[in-house]
C-alpha cells in the first residue's frame, strides 16, 4: 500500500500519439512520439502486440505518467510510460471515451 501523498505525487497527462514506429530487431517495442499540447515526448513502449501496423496508433489519445525519470530503452531515451492492463495474454491501453486535450491532467 502507498499513501494518498505518494499517488498523488504521480503527474499523469493525457497525451496524444502523433508517430509510432517498430524499433527494429526488439519484438515486442515500439517508439512512440506522444504529444503533450505544448511538449512533445519519445517513450519506448512494449506494446507492439497491440497493433498490426504502428501507424494505426497514431491519434489515439493514451494515458502518459509524465514524470518519471528518463530512461534508456533499446538504445533510445524513453521520457514517460504509458498505461495499459494486461490480462493473461491481452494487452488494452488506458485511453478515454472522448477527445480530451493533449496534455491535460488526469485524476
Amino acid at each position: 500500500m502507498i499513501s494518498f501523498d505518494d499517488f498523488s505525487q504521480l503527474d499523469l497527462r493525457a497525451g496524444t500519439v502523433t508517430e509510432s514506429i517498430y524499433i527494429e530487431d526488439a519484438d515486442k517495442l515500439l517508439l512512440l512520439t506522444i504529444s503533450l499540447g505544448d511538449e512533445e515526448r519519445q517513450v519506448v513502449s512494449g506494446i507492439r502486440s497491440v497493433v498490426d501496423d504502428p501507424v494505426d496508433l497514431v491519434g489515439t489519445q493514451l494515458i502518459l505518467v509524465a514524470n518519471l525519470e528518463p530512461r534508456e530503452i533499446f538504445g533510445y531515451e524513453s521520457q514517460g510510460m504509458i498505461l495499459a492492463a494486461r490480462d493473461g495474454d491481452e494487452l488494452s491501453l488506458a485511453t478515454f471515451t472522448s477527445p480530451i486535450t493533449a496534455g491535460s491532467k488526469v485524476s
